[in-house]
């Protein structure tokens, strides 16, 4: 079920706070990231959170959401399943690839195993709490946004084809609801 666009712009804008709040006061990761510390976030965050030790599976939003850690490769992966490729619309591949340069931010659309995923990838060691829960939730909002605005949370980095493309939607839809009424 995709949301409309402005309900999801709403959705999106309040998504991170509610990471943040959740989360509590982080724990000192002075020594880089754990799997350890890892988990303790995501059980304060996640909806029914299985597994654990390099491999949570959990909900946020409704969404699933799966992160994945190596410890001796020192990465980590954020991945929330968006689409069956098979059923992408004809040029949304390059709407895709656009959204990757300007509104996806630090999270990224990728096409593995049939499937269209919205991920973020970064090395676990360095990866702080912060840095995690942003990466969550721009996870969790760039699913959530696809089809509207394809962004993973309020800003769109200039130079890019997105805003254009998102006001000119905008237009269409407020243009389509105001001859509705």
């Amino acid at each position: 079920m995709r949301r409309a666009p402005l309900a999801a712009l709403a959705g999106l804008l309040t998504l991170f706070p509610l990471l943040l709040s959740a989360a509590g006061p982080p724990p000192d990761t002075a020594e880089g990231m754990t799997n350890e510390t890892l988990d303790g976030l995501i059980r304060r965050l996640g909806e029914a959170v299985e597994g654990g030790a390099g491999v949570w599976r959990f909900r946020i939003e409704g969404r699933p959401v799966t992160v994945i850690t190596d410890e001796k490769a020192d990465r980590m992966r954020i991945l929330v399943p968006v689409a069956e490729v098979a059923s992408l619309p004809e040029g949304r591949l390059q709407r895709l690839m656009q959204a990757n340069f300007d509104s996806a931010l630090d999270a990224r659309y990728a096409i593995a195993k049939g499937l269209l995923w919205s991920a973020f990838i970064h090395p676990l060691g360095a990866l702080s709490d912060h840095e995690f829960l942003s990466g969550l939730g721009q996870t969790v909002n760039l699913a959530i946004t696809y089809g509207s605005s394809y962004s993973s949370g309020a800003l769109v980095f200039g130079g890019g084809d997105s805003q254009a493309l998102q006001r000119r939607e905008l237009i269409r839809q407020l243009i389509e609801k105001g001859l509705a009424i």
